[in-house]
């Protein structure tokens, strides 16, 4: 497998602890997952896949430990490299932003040369409306712990089965 970092932002707790599940089903070890407050350029250039997660904040914004994350990345050479995303959102309270930081986070790194992996068909959702929707597609996993959280383990098994022939390339 790749060698593969998941760098998490988390205010709460739940977006770590779907790192922590992410993490487990691929294998990957808990000295590669990192609180994305602790990113910098060096941990970036050490893998070849990032698996990144977020949650969304207020008006669909970026959990606030990814300011500064998004700064390293943007100034790091993502060329070639592999990237997944997850985001954790409220798809009932918050239906017309749903997962949003995790768009925001593809907007920001699509043109950095690297590799997208991981794009979810989105009906399997109920949402209004979601920045981190492409062609039909969430960008990565979207995670609604508050309103669905029976379905969170189904649905990291089926997306790190999926990431796992991008990743043994």
């Amino acid at each position: 497998m790749k060698k593969t970092g998941i760098f998490y932002g988390s205010t709460t707790g739940t977006t770590e602890s779907v790192a922590r599940l992410i993490a487990g089903k691929l294998g990957i070890s808990p000295a590669d997952l990192h609180d994305v407050s602790k990113m910098t350029a060096d941990k970036v250039a050490s893998y070849d896949a990032l698996i990144l997660g977020t949650s969304t904040w207020g008006d669909g914004e970026l959990q606030d430990d990814w300011y500064d994350g998004i700064k390293v990345l943007k100034g790091a050479d993502l060329k070639g490299k592999t990237i997944a995303l997850f985001g954790c959102g409220d798809s009932e309270s918050y239906a017309d932003t749903f997962c949003d930081g995790m768009g925001v986070l593809y907007e920001d790194l699509k043109d950095s040369g690297c590799v997208f992996i991981g794009a979810v068909p989105e009906s399997d959702y109920t949402y209004s409306a979601s920045v981190a929707v492409a062609d039909g597609k969430f960008v990565g996993l979207a995670i609604d712990e508050m309103n669905e959280s029976d379905k969170t383990e189904a649905r990291v098994e089926s997306w790190t089965e999926m990431l796992k022939a991008d990743l043994t390339v």
